[in-house]
């Protein structure tokens, strides 16, 4: 009888291979033909170390200790340890259930009731072994296990655009910081240039050789400039503080490497718009959370029907413990149980329901994801492009302004021309120069978020830096 129920078990359990619910098929993207800027076919480049091509030792230092320490990457990679457990938890549901059950008792009854039987108190001894199986003949168990599959999957995902963006953010944050220090050593150039003009005018004044008026003038540029040194120094530290965090640290000084103007800008990646499809885990994540979704549609489904589950009892009882295990002693039980859903209140309608709008909610939003994707590659191509003309343009635009200076305190010397004019030529080279050093930082920023939104196997690289190096000196 074991044998012939062991073997209906077996039959069903593998003749169940039907899934009910829908299949995942990949939709279909209708992506750009190209970019709107053309550029040179250079995919390799989007899956390597690409910070290094900065050539500062330092920076490449700074990254690694921030995937070594950085709080939210941790996170992340916790999170995909909590849903590989939620995986494999569900998967457990697919498998026979074993158990054991061990009882022993001691019991003595009232000999005044005169209902004692045999001996008084009693023994009792029992150890039991349970199987239980759902047979799952419908896919709901399989369609569960791949729901939790595709979860762990985006979860994997999210945790490589954590890294993703991290490293964008640390590159763009040490950037800035640089950008900032170029700025500070400007003014601060401007503002010895200007002093040593307060010192001239001061003599020329006291000569009697220009107005009073020209000698405030010459003091007023000078304190304009200077109120600029504290403000560039605040947001100094405090982008200095933000690195720290990045780095998983409490806030404190940053070494530097190189200056702004010695770091090597990136070369521009590459590719076709329909790489972005296998190389952004933000939209293999979100196709892994249609996967569920539409998974999801099965286990809706196939709680329609009939589910029906065996359970198995091999055990041993006996009152004295030496005979606990003698064939006389054994004990079994075997059953199979059937439960269908006759009337619920439109329940499992509506879990379908809600199932079948979770998969369209992810459907678009997989589609949105793409959509976006593109467009941000498109924009930074477009901005790179745009600011490698800027730049050219404010080059030349503080040479020539260096010269109007140069002739304009030329002509103030020799009386050709009044103090305003040289204010008006400072002035203006000192808004240039730092235009100029404002849109230099950029352009390192724009590449480092091409870098980003074109994701890539680099995110490998990354994964890889977890050798512990010492921190960089502070400053």
């Amino acid at each position: 009888m074991r044998k012939t129920l062991l073997a209906v078990a077996v039959g069903l359990a593998l003749g169940g291979c039907a899934s009910v619910g829908p299949d995942y098929e990949r939709p279909a993207v209708e992506a750009p033909v190209n970019w709107q800027v053309s550029i040179q076919q250079a995919n390799e480049l989007a899956n390597t170390r690409w910070w290094e091509q900065f050539q500062d030792p330092v920076l490449n230092e700074l990254l690694q200790m921030a995937l070594q320490d950085n709080k939210d990457v941790k996170i992340a990679a916790a999170r995909v340890e909590e849903y590989l457990g939620r995986y494999g938890a569900t998967r457990a549901d697919q498998f026979p259930q074993v158990g054991v059950n061990a009882d022993g008792s001691r019991t003595r009854n009232s000999e005044s009731s005169g209902i004692t039987l045999g001996e008084n108190p009693a023994n009792s001894y029992q150890i039991d072994l349970g199987v239980s199986f759902e047979l799952d003949l419908w896919g709901k168990l399989r369609r569960a296990t791949e729901a939790a599959r595709a979860d762990l999957l985006a979860i994997e995902e999210n945790r490589r655009t954590v890294i993703l963006t991290l490293v964008s953010q640390l590159a763009n944050a040490y950037v800035q910081l640089l950008d900032y220090d170029k700025r500070l050593a400007v003014t601060r150039a401007t503002l010895q240039t200007r002093s040593e003009s307060v010192r001239i005018n001061g003599l020329r004044f006291k000569a009697g050789l220009i107005s009073e008026m020209d000698y405030q003038q010459a003091i007023a540029e000078y304190q304009s400039a200077a109120v600029q040194v504290p403000v560039l120094e605040k947001q100094i530290a405090q982008q200095e503080n933000a690195i720290s965090l990045l780095l998983g640290r409490n806030p404190g000084r940053i070494v530097r490497g190189k200056g702004l103007d010695q770091l090597v800008l990136p070369t521009v990646p590459g590719g076709l718009p329909s790489d972005l499809l296998e190389r952004r885990p933000d939209i293999r994540q979100a196709e892994q959370q249609l996967i569920s979704a539409n998974a999801q549609i099965g286990v809706a489904k196939a709680a329609f029907f009939p589910s029906i589950s065996l359970t198995g009892l091999l055990g041993t009882a006996s009152t004295d413990l030496s005979d606990l295990f003698k064939g006389s002693s054994n004990t079994w039980q075997f059953a199979g149980s059937l439960t269908q859903s006759i009337f619920t209140g439109g329940r499992l309608t509506g879990n379908l329901q809600a199932a079948e709008a979770l998969q369209q909610q992810a459907l678009l939003t997989y589609q949105q994801t793409i959509q976006n994707a593109f467009a941000e590659v498109d924009n930074a191509l477009i901005e790179i492009a745009k600011l490698r003309e800027q730049l050219k343009d404010e080059a030349a635009q503080v040479k020539a302004l260096q010269r109007y200076l140069d002739l304009a305190t030329l002509r103030y010397q020799n009386g050709y021309s009044d103090y305003l004019t040289v204010v008006d030529a400072e002035r203006n080279l000192y808004t240039a120069q730092l235009q100029y050093v404002q849109d230099q930082g950029s352009l390192f920023t724009a590449l480092v978020n091409l870098y980003k939104t074109l994701g890539g196997g680099w995110v490998n690289e990354a994964e890889q830096m977890t050798a512990r190096v010492p921190p960089p000196p502070v400053d």
